[in-house]
């Protein structure tokens, strides 16, 4: 398999961490050479959180560089709109349709992009619901693992491997819940795709 670069993005809180572990394990599971580079800024505050995993059958280097990535997966607009110059033509956007204002919004220093959804979609994102998706499922704090099911869709591990690392990666008590949000994420795309 030639390596495919993904670029998970997000901000600090959104599960971005999780979701890169899952894809990481679940490649592996599947055989798959991976290399995982983290960028986590101010996580823990609201800040940028920036992963990129990169698989395939060999992959010589964790390092991406600007309009390489085969798929940017984005837990909101902003930072989609922010990493956008990192995905390749012909890549896909996955983008989950919500958008967090950070404190410099919030205290006035800045303001929230203009147009941000229309531009994503002008740029070819699939907008997915996560945050509806995960509470529709009955657990609020699983739209980054809807988001990872919505992946799951365009990468060639089957689904099964995925729902058994999220078994063993997730707490206990959380794995039916965040089992459900990954189907319902999958089956977002996989209905969005026949349309």
């Amino acid at each position: 398999m030639q390596t495919k670069t993904i670029l998970l993005c997000g901000v600090g809180g959104q599960g971005t961490i999780l979701a890169a572990d899952l894809l990481a394990f679940s490649c592996l599971e599947a055989g798959l050479d991976v290399k995982v580079s983290e960028i986590h800024g101010m996580a823990q505050r609201g800040g940028a959180v920036t992963t990129v995993v990169r698989v395939g059958s060999a992959v010589q280097s964790m390092v991406a560089g600007p309009g390489e990535a085969d798929i940017v997966m984005a837990f909101e607009t902003t930072e989609a709109l922010r990493n956008l110059p990192d995905l390749k033509e012909g890549g896909s956007l996955i983008v989950n349709d919500v958008a967090i204002r950070p404190l410099p919004v919030l205290t006035g220093a800045a303001r929230m992009p203009e147009r941000a959804r229309e531009r994503l979609i002008e740029a070819g994102a699939l907008l997915v619901p996560a945050d509806a998706i995960a509470r529709s499922v009955g657990n609020a704090k699983c739209a980054n693992v809807v988001l990872v099911g919505a992946l799951s869709a365009r990468m060639d591990v089957p689904a099964e491997v995925w729902e058994q690392v999220i078994a063993r990666r997730v707490p206990p008590k959380t794995v039916e819940a965040n089992l459900a949000a990954f189907r319902a994420g999958r089956a977002f795309i996989l209905e969005s795709e026949e349309i």
